[in-house]
């Protein structure tokens, strides 16, 4: 719990310091919705957390970062693809942004120092990434990961990488929203449950 709590007061430091965690100017003409895609693992877990975030308007399981024309579950899953379990996150900057939606993914939606893996799932496929959609958000990713790295946030390096989003390819329906449709499988009580209960712990005022 101690080390929960110091990695999020480094995550929140180092927000502040990066000026990443001010609010929308309200004044301002409302922004259009916008796309941020993450992989992090078995995407069912990735999905439920920023499901829950606030400002969060759409969720969609997937698959990105492979150099095949296509992508489903069989294929991706023999590691060959070159394809990650992605989650393309649609929010409304005007209630939450996209560095918000960066503290959301280091802190509760997967652990960024292990190397293609999470947990007990091993493979490139399972690799954490980010995939930006613009200039912008490469240069606050990449801005965000060095700052994380220079205040020595966790224990181990980052290894998230941070490409171009070429093509991003939906899941089957069934691993769509596959949490709240299996709430009680033991898989999912193990390893993405207690993402949500951190959420909500550590990040209350994201939280819905």
């Amino acid at each position: 719990m101690l080390a929960i709590k110091y990695i999020r007061s480094a995550l929140l430091s180092s927000i502040c310091v990066l000026g990443l965690g001010a609010v929308p100017n309200a004044a301002a003409a409302p922004p259009e919705e916008q796309t941020a895609v993450f992989a992090g693992g078995c995407f069912w877990g990735v999905d439920a957390v920023f499901r829950h975030v606030k400002g969060v308007t759409n969720v969609v399981s997937g698959y990105a970062g492979g150099s095949a024309s296509t992508a489903h579950y069989e294929m991706v899953s023999t590691g060959t693809t070159g394809h990650a379990e992605s989650v393309r996150v649609q929010f409304d900057p005007a209630q939450v942004s996209y560095q918000q939606l960066l503290l959301v993914f280091f802190t509760v939606a997967h652990d960024p120092t292990e190397l293609n893996r999470q947990g007990p799932d091993v493979g490139s496929q399972y690799r954490s990434v980010i995939f930006y959609t613009n200039a912008g958000q490469q240069k606050i990713a990449q801005d965000y990961i060095r700052q994380l790295a220079a205040a020595h946030t966790f224990p181990a390096p980052i290894v998230t990488q941070v490409v171009p989003l070429q093509q991003f390819y939906p899941a089957e329906e069934h691993h769509q929203n596959y949490l709240a449709s299996h709430p009680y499988q033991p898989y999912i009580v193990i390893n993405d449950m207690p993402k949500l209960d951190r959420l909500h712990g550590e990040l209350p005022a994201l939280y819905r």
